[in-house]
C-alpha cells in the first residue's frame, strides 16, 4: 500500500497517512536509541559510576519498569491518534492545562537534545575524520554539514527516513555483536553480574538513571502515530517491540563488556577509562583488532547521525502539533505536498538547534563540556518528565472512565509510573552525573522545568479566555484526526500489505 497524501485542493498540513509499519516505527525509534552511541558513551558510564559489573542487571529492571508502562500505553495508543505524541497523551487524560505543560516540557526537552547532538555529532565527527584521514576542520562545520544531510533527508519524507535509519540501525548493532560473540567465543559470559550481590552494590539509583537515559528516543512511537498504517495496532507493536529489543540488546552487550573486564574489576577499569571514554574502543582492539575498532569508530559517526536524525523528526512533529492548533504559528503546520513531510517546522527546528550550536561555538565553549552536557543533559531530564506525566495520564483516563480491565489500566501503569518518576527524581537528584558536568550554570537547568510548568499554565489561562477556539482546539484536534485514521483504517483494511 502506497502512502496516501493530501490532495492538491488541501490545505496542505496533513502528515502522510500509510507511510509507515511496524518495521519503520521500531528503525525510527531504535534510531533515535542509538544502540552504539548508548554503550559506547551512557552504558560505560554506568558502570562506571552506578552498579559496575552490576549493570546488566540495572538494564533488566528499567526494562520491566518501562514494559509495564507500555502496557497501559497500548491500551491509550488504540483510542487516541495524533502527531502531538506524550502530548496528546497527558491532553486526554490530565486535561488541556497539563496538556500545555507537557506539550512545553516537549518541545524544551526535544529542542535542546538536538541542539546537543548537533555539538556531539560535529565534535566526534571532527576527531573520527583528523584521526582517519589528517583533515582538521572545526567541530562546527561538520555539525553544519551534517544539518543540510539532514534537512534534505526529512524532506524526502519519513519512509525514506525510515529505510536510511534502518540501514544505519542494523550496521551499529551488527559491530557491537560481533564485539559480545568473541568475548562470549573467547571466556564465555560471568553470571556473577545477574547475581543480586552485583546488581545491588554500588549506586544501583545512578546505574538505573543511565540505563533509563538507553531508552530515551522509544517514546517516539506515538509521535508517527499518523503516518502510521493501521495506527491503533502498529503503534502499541512498535513500543513493545522496540522496549524489548533496546533492554535485551543493551543487557546482553553490557553482560559481555562487564565479563571481558571482569565483573570485580568492572567498575574500576571503567573508571579509570572515564576520562577518555575509550573502555569500549579498549575492548574492542583487543577482541576484533585494529581494523574493526576503526571500523566501529566510523559507525560511532554513522550512530550519532542517526540519533540525530531520528530526534529531529520527533521535535519537528511536536512544532507541528503546537503550528496545527495554533499555539505557535500556525504555519509552521504546512507540509510537503508532494510527501507530506512538515517542512517548515522541520527547518523552523534546525535552525533553532543550529543556532544554539552556533553560539556555543562563537563563544568558544567545549562541544562535550558545554553544549552537549548541558542540552543534552537537559533534554534527557525533560524527555523523561513527558514520559512520566504521560504514564499519569493513562492511569487517569482509564479510572475516569471506570476501565474494567484493572492489570492493563490500572496496575501495571501506576507501577510503570511509579518506576518513572524514581527515574525522574533520580535524575534530579543526580542531575550533574546525567549532564557529565559540575559547572553550576548547568546543575540549575532542572530549573527550566518549573518555568514549562508555570509558561503552560498561563499560556492555558490566557488561551482560554482570549482565544477561546484554540483553546476548544486542543481537544477537537486530536479527535478529529483520530476519526479521519478510524476511518482510513476501515476503508483499507482488505487493501493488502501496507507500507515498510
Amino acid at each position: 500500500m502506497k502512502p496516501q497524501f493530501p490532495e492538491q485542493g488541501a490545505a496542505g498540513t496533513e502528515l502522510s497517512s500509510n507511510a509507515l509499519g511496524v518495521g519503520g516505527i521500531v528503525f525510527l525509534v531504535l534510531a533515535a536509541v542509538a544502540p552504539l552511541t548508548g554503550i559506547i558513551v551512557i552504558a560505560t558510564l554506568g558502570i562506571a559510576l552506578g552498579n559496575g559489573g552490576g549493570m546488566p542487571g540495572a538494564f533488566i529492571i528499567a526494562t520491566l519498569i518501562l514494559l509495564l508502562f507500555a502496557v497501559g500505553y497500548a491500551q491509550m495508543a488504540k483510542k487516541l491518534v495524533s502527531a502531538g505524541g506524550f502530548y496528546a497523551f497527558v491532553v486526554k487524560g490530565l486535561g488541556r492545562r497539563m496538556g500545555l505543560v507537557a506539550g512545553n516540557i516537549a518541545l524544551l526537552g526535544y529542542n535542546c537534545f538536538v541542539a546537543g547532538a548537533i555539538g556531539t555529532s560535529g565534535f566526534f565527527t571532527a576527531t573520527v575524520i583528523k584521526e582517519l584521514t589528517g583533515l582538521d576542520l572545526p567541530w562546527f562545520v561538520w555539525s553544519l554539514i551534517t544539518v543540510v544531510l539532514i534537512f534534505l533527508l526529512t524532506r524526502r519524507g519519513i519512509d525514506f527516513s525510515a529505510k536510511v535509519l534502518g540501514v544505519c540501525l542494523v550496521l551499529e548493532v551488527s559491530i557491537l555483536l560481533i564485539l559480545d560473540f568473541n568475548v562470549l567465543l573467547t571466556h564465555g559470559f560471568s553470571f556473577e553480574a545477574l547475581m543480586p550481590q552485583a546488581v545491588f552494590s554500588g549506586s544501583l539509583g545512578l546505574a538505573l538513571l543511565f540505563a533509563a537515559n538507553c531508552f530515551v528516543g522509544f517514546e517516539a512511537t506515538g509521535l508517527f502515530s499518523e503516518e502510521a498504517r493501521d495506527p491503533h495496532r502498529t503503534i502499541p507493536k512498535a513500543t513493545y517491540i522496540a522496549i524489548l529489543f533496546i533492554g535485551a540488546f543493551a543487557a546482553f552487550t553490557t553482560w559481555a563488556i562487564v565479563s571481558a573486564l571482569g565483573v570485580a574489576q568492572a567498575q574500576d577499569t571503567a573508571i579509570e577509562h572515564l576520562p577518555t571514554g575509550d573502555l569500549v574502543f579498549m575492548l574492542s582492539n583487543q577482541y576484533l583488532g585494529d581494523t574493526l575498532t576503526k571500523v566501529m569508530m566510523v559507525l560511532l559517526l554513522v550512530s550519532l547521525f542517526a540519533a540525530l536524525l531520528a530526534l529531529h523528526n520527533s521535535a519537528a512533529r511536536y512544532i507541528y502539533a503546537y503550528g496545527r492548533v495554533g499555539i505557535l504559528p500556525r504555519a509552521l503546520s504546512r507540509t510537503r505536498s508532494s510527501n507530506g513531510s512538515p517542512q517548515n517546522a522541520s527547518a523552523a527546528q534546525l535552525l533553532f538547534g543550529t543556532l544554539i550550536a552556533g553560539i556555543y561555538y562563537a563563544a568558544g565553549l567545549d562541544p562535550i563540556t558545554a553544549l552537549t552536557a548541558s542540552m543534552t543533559g537537559f533534554g534527557t531530564l525533560g524527555i523523561l518528565t513527558l514520559q512520566m506525566l504521560a504514564a499519569v495520564a493513562v492511569v487517569v483516563h482509564f479510572r475516569r472512565n471506570r476501565d474494567p480491565r484493572l492489570w492493563k489500566t490500572l496496575v501495571a501503569p501506576s507501577l510503570g509510573a511509579l518506576g518513572l518518576a524514581l527515574i525522574v527524581l533520580l535524575a534530579i537528584l543526580n542531575f550533574t552525573a546525567l549532564a557529565g558536568s559540575d559547572n553550576p550554570v548547568i546543575g540549575a537547568l532542572p530549573w527550566l522545568l518549573v518555568v514549562a510548568v508555570l509558561t503552560g499554565l498561563a499560556t492555558a489561562q490566557w488561551l482560554k479566555s482570549r482565544r477561546p477556539e484554540i483553546y476548544h482546539e486542543l481537544l477537537s484536534d486530536m479527535e478529529h484526526y483520530d476519526k479521519a485514521h478510524r476511518d482510513l483504517a476501515d476503508a483499507t483494511s482488505t487493501s493488502g500489505p501496507g507500507a515498510w
